[in-house]
């Protein structure tokens, strides 16, 4: 066991960089956060500047250490978690970033997608990456930047040219370019990974024209991949775990047995359910991902499979009623405002500003309110809001259950969303089980902690970690299924009046 006393935790979102201290009862010793700036060049277009996502990470990094009274000595390890999908390129011989990173929410690359599914290969990619075809993930993002990228494609096929996720990126510059790698749960999400031989896909690089050594290597979700430079963080630090953020999530919650489920409220919402050591292809629009890839004796790694959900828009409706529409100043004054009135007086909003993710998959799909008359107040579409997020997660579940053939028996919750005691009442409601609510709700940060603690040893295995988790409070459902039922219908009715609003992804 390391004599260290903490692990530091990278997490870097898509609207912040965050950072946490944890010592070895999983308790936050030391946080730092800073928000950085969302680009939209164009209408369905969202990107970062991939500058601006390293600097606010180091800046938060050094924040949260001298925040917990700790020296690179005193850190056993460092994990790092990451928004998924988003993409990056850069020189291999500079580091430059030859453009801003294409966000995970960014849609331009919907008209491609169509063109895919056109031509005969949505079947194939589904079967290989347990994606559906759309704009969300890395591959086609990817494909986009080499074509429309000056010299991109030139120096790709040189060899000059990486590509990365966000964690490959954080690894790139925390190693000085040294360490080109990726984990298998970011992998999984880039529709260039075959789910059955655990390595890129020649088949679906020929068919998006990516030259196969722009990608990183692959390597387990619990390793040392390198050390940070000592001018980093005040010395050297191993770099021992890495996740995208959900499956990150799902391990910080010990979602270890098959069946066991968490959901993230963010920014976006994401269910994932475990479902043990083979992947399960979904009858019902899920994907089906890595969780994680642990080391297995004589090399490589033993894969855990998820099926997951995805809400594009969940949190980030609460900004919109703070920032576009100015009905609350602060996202924490909604829970207030929503519970003034004690429906919301059959208004629904569905947020899809960036279109509909599971089970629907609609990228023309935009967001709407429907329902207003003269007696709608600013706390019927608070409340609605709210709503919307439990009752995309509701409609999650359900697919998950008839997918797995697990039927859940409690709902595991984090994410900044998930302090908000309606919204959890919501949710149970609408799902008819226990949502149980953490005493560390920085899940996502503690599972890439975990996953880099337990590489060197900060922690015995699993099970020690696991022993960490503990129930905050547990939000009991109250509805009777008639009424879940009615709810979820009306719902449904709502969504198919979103979808296909617009039939481009917006110029060029």
């Amino acid at each position: 066991m390391t004599t260290n006393e903490f692990v530091l935790a990278l997490d870097q979102g898509t609207t912040s960089s965050r950072a946490i201290v944890f010592d070895r009862e999983g308790v936050v010793r030391g946080v730092g956060q800073r928000e950085f700036r969302q680009h939209y060049p164009r209408p369905g277009w969202v990107e970062h500047d991939a500058g601006e996502i390293w600097q606010s990470q180091l800046d938060v990094a050094r924040e949260a250490l001298r925040n917990a009274g700790a020296a690179a000595a005193d850190i056993a390890a460092l994990g790092i978690t990451n928004q998924r999908e988003t993409t990056l390129i850069w020189e291999r011989a500079t580091g430059r970033p030859l453009a801003r990173a294409i966000v995970w929410q960014d849609r331009r690359t919907a008209p491609m997608c169509d063109q895919l599914r056109q031509d005969g290969h949505a079947d194939f990619l589904q079967s290989r990456t347990g994606l559906v075809v759309d704009a969300y993930f890395s591959g086609t993002k990817l494909a986009w930047l080499l074509d429309h990228v000056p010299g991109a494609r030139q120096l790709a096929e040189r060899g000059e040219l990486a590509f990365g996720t966000v964690d490959t990126w954080l690894v790139w510059q925390l190693t000085g370019g040294a360490v080109h790698s990726t984990d298998p749960s970011n992998a999984s999400r880039t529709m260039l990974f075959d789910l059955h031989t655990q390595d890129w896909s020649d088949d679906i690089l020929a068919l998006l024209k990516i030259p196969r050594s722009v990608l990183p290597r692959i390597a387990p979700s619990s390793a040392v991949v390198g050390d940070t430079l000592p001018e980093w963080l005040g010395g050297a630090i191993p770099i021992a775990g890495v996740a995208g953020d959900q499956q990150a999530a799902t391990f910080g919650q010990a979602c270890y047995r098959p069946g066991m489920a968490k959901n993230t409220y963010g920014t976006g919402c994401f269910m994932l359910m475990n479902v043990g050591g083979q992947p399960v292809q979904s009858r019902n629009n899920l994907l089906s991902t890595v969780g994680w890839g642990l080391p297995r004796d004589g090399g490589g790694w033993q894969p855990t499979y998820m099926l997951e959900g995805g809400v594009f828009v969940a949190g980030a409706a609460v900004q919109w009623l703070r920032d576009g529409l100015g009905i609350i100043q602060r996202s924490e004054e909604i829970e207030a405002l929503a519970a003034s009135v004690s429906s919301t007086d059959d208004v629904f909003m569905v947020p899809a500003f960036a279109g509909l993710g599971a089970p629907h998959w609609d990228p023309y799909a935009r967001g709407t309110l429907v329902g207003l008359t003269r007696g709608t107040t600013r706390a019927h579409i608070a409340r609605a809001t709210l709503e919307s997020i439990a009752l995309q997660s509701a409609e999650l579940l359900t697919c998950m259950n008839a997918d797995s053939g697990i039927a859940l028996t409690e709902l595991r919750v984090d994410g900044g969303a998930a302090r908000n005691d309606l919204l959890m009442q919501m949710q149970a409601d609408l799902l008819g089980v226990p949502v149980v609510r953490p005493r560390v709700p920085e899940s996502t940060a503690l599972g890439a902690a975990g996953l880099a603690g337990l590489a060197v040893g900060f922690w015995s295995g699993q099970d020690e970690f696991a022993s960490k988790w503990q129930a905050e409070r547990t939000f009991e459902p109250s509805w009777p299924a008639s009424v879940r039922e009615a709810r979820m219908a009306r719902w449904r009715q709502a969504v198919e009046l979103s979808k296909g609003w617009s039939n481009s992804a917006g110029p060029g």
